[in-house]
Parts: structure tokens; sequence; C-alpha cells
């Protein structure tokens, strides 16, 4: 009987899974002792468990979007774009990171107008968040202000943070694209602004395509993550 052939992506694609899922039980029970403990009274315990718990997230987070990427390259992504209200976009990013947020006790302003609808693949919009507020949360000190608006045709998301701003590296030559590479010394490997760039590009409307930025400066003068859908 002939053995048959498993593809080495798809192999590694369900090993993923299998981790996202199980990281996601992971966080779950740390998230509830991380409660107990500031019930408690144990602020240390709690700050402890909420450094843990935004790492979690993080890798959930890297898991999901390397399946996504893997979905991208074998073109079996269910792309759904459709019309959505951006601040309810806004707000189930934001709550999924709630929890760290608390922890770090940041503070996160929104600035989006109640009647701004966009057509987007609303999950993976929501995956560009997340990972835009992950940075912010690296390099915050305690505030982050997620700003969206229409702007000439585009759709056009912020995600700024009152921390000292991306680093020069990350800056030359348009930091999105350099930072495409593995930084062994800080442990980098880019995959947040690889993915959060091609989900963007996957945003067409005639000759225009979304793009993904980042910049310092903004309300708070620190790092600012910007993304523009048409």
């Amino acid at each position: 009987m002939a053995q048959e052939d498993i593809s080495f992506t798809d192999l590694i694609a369900s090993a993923i899974h299998d981790m996202k899922n199980s990281l996601n039980l992971q966080v779950s029970s740390l998230e509830k002792m991380a409660v107990q403990c500031r019930q408690r009274g144990d602020a240390s315990a709690s700050e402890s468990l909420g450094l843990i718990i935004y790492q979690a997230n993080r890798m959930n987070s890297n898991l999901i979007q390397l399946l996504s990427l893997y979905k991208f390259g074998k073109s079996i992504y269910p792309m759904d774009v459709a019309e959505h209200s951006v601040s309810e976009v806004i707000e189930e990013a934001l709550l999924q990171n709630q929890s760290v947020m608390d922890f770090k006790g940041i503070s996160i302003t929104v600035d989006c107008a109640e009647n701004c609808y966009w057509s987007i693949d609303r999950d993976l919009v929501t995956g560009i968040l997340i990972n835009a507020l992950n940075n912010a949360y690296h390099y915050t000190s305690d505030k982050i202000r997620v700003a969206a608006k229409i702007d000439k045709g585009f759709l056009e998301m912020r995600v700024e943070d009152n921390g000292k701003g991306y680093p020069q590296s990350l800056l030359l030559n348009d930091g999105v694209s350099a930072n495409k590479g593995v930084n062994f010394a800080s442990g980098s490997t880019g995959l947040g602004f690889y993915f959060s760039s091609r989900v963007a590009s996957m945003h067409k409307n005639g000759n225009n395509q979304g793009s993904l930025s980042i910049e310092n400066g903004g309300a708070y003068g620190g790092g600012c993550f910007v993304v523009r859908l048409p």
C-alpha cells in the first residue's frame, strides 16, 4: 500500500490550529487566576499574570495570522467584503485586548463617528487592529488612541500611543516592508506587519488598494500605526 503524501505546509497548519486552541484554553485559565489575585489584593501576582496573558494573547494572534497567511497562499481564504460599522469593528478588537490593557493600566480613547460604515472583511480588519493594539501595548506609556475616518475615498484607521515612538530602524525605507526580515536581537519576525500589509492590499476598489504605514507623531506624539482601505 503506497504511503499517502502529506504536504508539509498542511501538516504545519494543522499543528498551528491545535496550538491555537490549546493556547485559548490557557489564556482563559490565566485570566481567571488574575481576577482571583486582584480580588485577594495581590497586586504583584496580578501584574505578573497580566504580562503572561499579554504574551499568550500575542502568540495566539501570531498563530491566527500564520493560519490566515497559509490560506492566502493556498487561495482558500473566504474573503468576505461587506459593509460594516467601523466603530463596532473597533469595539470588537478592543474587547479582545481589554484584559491586558486593564492589567497595565492603559486608557484607550476611540475617535470614530457612529455613522461611519465601510466595505471590509470584518475578521481580517479586526485582526489588523488587534495586531496594532499589541504593538501599541508594547510601546505606550499609558495611553492609546484608536481613530477612524473617511478621507479622500479611503477609510483611514489609526492606532496611536504616547510612548517613545517606533525605532528609527523601522521607519527607514518604509518601515513596514523593512521589518519583514528576522531580528534575532529583539526576537521580531515582522509577522504582524507583514500580515497587516497583506490584508490591507487585499482590499481593492477599482485601481485603488489598501496600504499600511507606520510613523511617529499623532495626537500623543508616539507611534502611529496607519491603515488606509479603499
